[in-house]
């Protein structure tokens, strides 16, 4: 054969290859492949085309109300209104693939998550959450600590469901828009007022919750600036609970509350900033910049041989929650104005709030910053300081708190802190003890506020 008829040859089998590979992977046999291998549940309604959802949503009666309405409000023409409303829908209408989730989702969050922590899931009411019945509609409330969250908690559960996540406006960026609209995860304005997006929104909650998709959302509505839980948003509640006004809706519905905590938060130090001068809030691409910066700084310490894990992410799961037995104990909530009804659903939410708080996971440095916060001074003997673990874990025994290697000794606990503290050089060893630098007390008081609620007040806050 001549040199050209050989390199024909090779660069067809070459096609070929890489046909065979795309489809074992990416084609049906990779589809079949990871079914096999991720025996999760995957609610039907996400493998409903995008297109089919978004002329469901357009032709919603109470869609074309709230046109009408925002016409007759704002002078706005017909056309350009629901112009507007079809720019919310492709806005909001994610196309979840299953294969995106798992072979790219999966494999990112396995390869990445294990080198910035120590996963663990530290409690789960298992007869509770199995005796959920299977034709339930399941929604995983959590508390919002890192951008991570949304990685960490899907990592946890890829092996029993594929969660749809209400994700905030800070991942409307090329390529994490496409990525999580691939992933099922839909798009939510913060702080915009306007009713006719909150109609839209609303109507793509209820239209996902109907058809039994599986969702998660983060109940604070944001990050925790602060490091302690913050109050519930109550929007997000309120379209998930106005699903049973619906005559033709019979499936349960179940809060499963999410407690999450981690060893070291990777945006603790832009959050202590957002918190001290909100104007210098970063920018979005700035925000996934520093967040990246963390990623490749990790995976470059790795590849020399020389990674040090940011110790323990932690995910609890509490008592799920019945909202048909909750409305029963309430009846005629969801006929109620939406003022009133706001304020009786925020009952609700603090019985959410109040089991993510129970079970939130108790890390070593959140216990070892709150040691440090009893006083002011600048050093602590490593007697002194195991001496107030010791201490704390009395309180949060009394607490019933769940302690992230509750079996470890203070002296453990310490070690497994102080690799964190001193990486961060908030502490330096010094004899026979730690010189604290209290210019860091913010971000001391930041870890200590995640599990302020088991502790007495003096416990967290520096004097």
């Amino acid at each position: 054969m001549t040199p050209a008829a050989l390199t024909t040859v090779a660069l067809g089998g070459l096609a070929v290859s890489a046909v065979l590979v795309w489809r074992r992977v990416w084609g049906w046999r990779g589809l079949r492949a990871v079914r096999r291998r991720f025996p999760a549940r995957i609610d039907r309604y996400k493998h409903a085309g995008r297109p089919r959802i978004r002329a469901a949503l357009l032709a919603d009666p109470e869609v074309a109300a709230a046109v009408a309405a925002h016409v007759g409000a704002t002078g706005e023409t017909v056309d350009a209104t629901w112009a507007r409303v079809r720019v919310y829908v492709d806005e909001i209408v994610p196309s979840f693939n299953l294969l995106a989730y798992y072979r790219l989702g999966y494999g990112v969050a396995r390869l990445l998550l294990p080198l910035l922590y120590k996963v663990s899931v530290g409690h789960e009411p298992r007869a509770a959450l199995n005796a959920i019945p299977r034709e339930s509609v399941v929604i995983y409330l959590m508390n919002h600590r890192s951008n991570a969250d949304y990685v960490l908690v899907a990592y946890v559960l890829s092996g029993r469901v594929a969660v749809s996540y209400a994700v905030g406006e800070w991942a409307r960026v090329w390529p994490l828009e496409t990525l999580f609209k691939s992933f099922g995860s839909y798009f939510v304005r913060r702080r915009y007022p306007e009713p006719l997006y909150h109609k839209v929104l609303e109507r793509y909650v209820q239209l996902i919750t109907r058809n039994g998709v599986t969702q998660g959302v983060f109940i604070e509505g944001g990050l925790s600036r602060d490091g302690a839980l913050r109050p519930p948003k109550l929007g997000l509640l309120d379209y998930l609970a106005r699903v049973k006004c619906d005559p033709a809706f019979d499936r349960p519905v179940f809060f499963v509350p999410v407690s999450i905590n981690y060893d070291r938060v990777l945006e603790d130090r832009s959050l202590l900033r957002e918190l001290q001068a909100p104007e210098d809030r970063l920018r979005r691409r700035d925000q996934l910049a520093e967040v990246g910066s963390y990623v490749l700084k990790v995976c470059g310490r790795f590849l020399l041989r020389r990674a040090r894990r940011y110790g323990r992410a932690c995910v609890n799961f509490g008592a799920p929650i019945s909202l048909d037995e909750w409305l029963a104990r309430h009846p005629g909530v969801l006929q109620l104005p939406r003022e009133p009804r706001l304020a009786a659903l925020a009952g609700l939410a603090d019985e959410v709030m109040a089991r993510i708080a129970a079970v939130m996971p108790v890390t070593a440095v959140a216990m070892a910053c709150a040691a440090l916060l009893r006083d002011g001074n600048d050093f602590i003997s490593r007697a002194e300081w195991e001496s107030r673990l010791a201490d704390l874990r009395f309180v949060l025994r009394d607490a019933e708190a769940h302690v992230v290697g509750g079996e470890r000794k203070s002296a453990d606990t310490l070690d497994r802190a102080l690799v964190m503290l001193t990486l961060r050089h908030v502490v330096t060893a010094q004899g026979d003890g730690f010189r604290v630098d209290r210019a860091q007390t913010p971000l001391l008081r930041y870890y200590a506020s995640s599990i302020a609620h088991f502790l007495p007040a003096p416990e967290v806050a520096a004097r």
